[in-house]
């Protein structure tokens, strides 16, 4: 079997997660962590943790969190195969749609929770409404018709005088599709040109940046998209070889170099996440749960790639910063 399970991995993060669970004299429930990005960030799991905590579960107590890898499409199938026979109480997805649909067509019964912010779960037939879920699957949803006019219109304060801006999408994920249109819509509104390129590999993320030169884009938004992350390094160095202002869908970016990102609050949402996966262990079905939409938002710059870049970033948009990283 290749999918990737984190057992030692969420011990050494709360210490209370003792394997195997049969240790525990209190009955403890088990909550199958679907990964999109193969092992969440430490602080992905804390986050999480402190929403279950709010309704008085505690790992290790009467709760218990299983983590599975799904980066690869065989390993989601492997891992609802190993979750259902593991008699896991409630499934959490983290950052992919795929999975979502997966453990969907595989249980109309167990509860689903996720944390998604690429696409739109009613477009993609996730839930019937954000108000009114319906089935088995609710969560913490971040619709990219939120976020894409507010991260254009950033770019556009740093770059003024641009005309044309590039948007780089991963054609794998369910949600580029949607995306594109939000993003074409919002360029429109703003009287500006979009080229859109395509990437599902390091080579392709290369290409997507020769060819956003060639085209004179004078700036480029980046979608969100667990592949991207996964490559934050070379996205920042590209930009920074390519001398091209680039806002991004997360913080991560940013401390990786990258210019600028405008998101959700990534921990608030995953909170909240797990918030609602207590909710459902206490009972509540998730078709009664409305789709949360952030509340919380950052926006970051990093002020030594925009010397690096050659930009001198307006004090009026530094003062609307959540964070600034000399």
């Amino acid at each position: 079997m290749s999918v990737m399970i984190r057992r030692d991995f969420i011990t050494l993060l709360g210490g209370a997660a003792a394997w195997p669970l049969a240790a525990h004299a209190q009955k403890t429930s088990l909550i199958a962590w679907l990964d999109g990005g193969g092992q969440p960030r430490p602080d992905s799991v804390v986050a999480f943790r402190s929403g279950l905590n709010q309704l008085g579960y505690v790992e290790g107590h009467n709760v218990a969190i299983k983590i599975y890898g799904v980066e690869q499409p065989q390993q989601v199938s492997e891992a609802i195969t190993a979750l259902m026979r593991d008699s896991a109480a409630v499934i959490f997805v983290n950052a992919s749609w795929k999975a979502v649909i997966a453990a969907k067509a595989a249980t109309s019964t167990l509860p689903i929770v996720f944390a998604d912010g690429s696409g739109d779960p009613v477009k993609l037939g996730i839930v019937a409404s954000l108000a009114r879920p319906g089935g088995n699957v609710t969560g913490v949803s971040m619709s990219t018709g939120t976020l894409v006019p507010k991260r254009l219109e950033l770019l556009r304060k740093v770059i003024p005088q641009a005309a044309t801006m590039a948007f780089l999408t991963n054609p794998d994920n369910l949600g580029s599709d949607l995306d594109t249109v939000d993003v074409r819509a919002a360029a429109r509104t703003m009287g500006l040109d979009l080229m859109v390129v395509h990437a599902s590999t390091k080579e392709e993320l290369d290409e997507a940046f020769k060819t956003i030169a060639q085209q004179r884009a004078e700036a480029l938004l980046v979608d969100t998209d667990v592949f991207f992350n996964r490559h934050r390094d070379q996205l920042a160095a590209l930009a920074v070889r390519y001398r091209l202002p680039v806002c991004y869908s997360s913080r991560p970016y940013v401390l990786a170099g990258g210019l600028m990102s405008y998101s959700d609050d990534r921990a608030a949402t995953l909170r909240r996440a797990g918030n609602y996966a207590g909710r459902v262990l206490g009972g509540d079905k998730p078709a009664d749960l409305p789709v949360l939409l952030p509340t919380n938002f950052q926006f970051v710059i990093n002020l030594k790639t925009s010397k690096a870049l050659g930009l001198a970033i307006p004090d009026r948009l530094l003062a609307l910063a959540d964070e600034v990283i000399e």
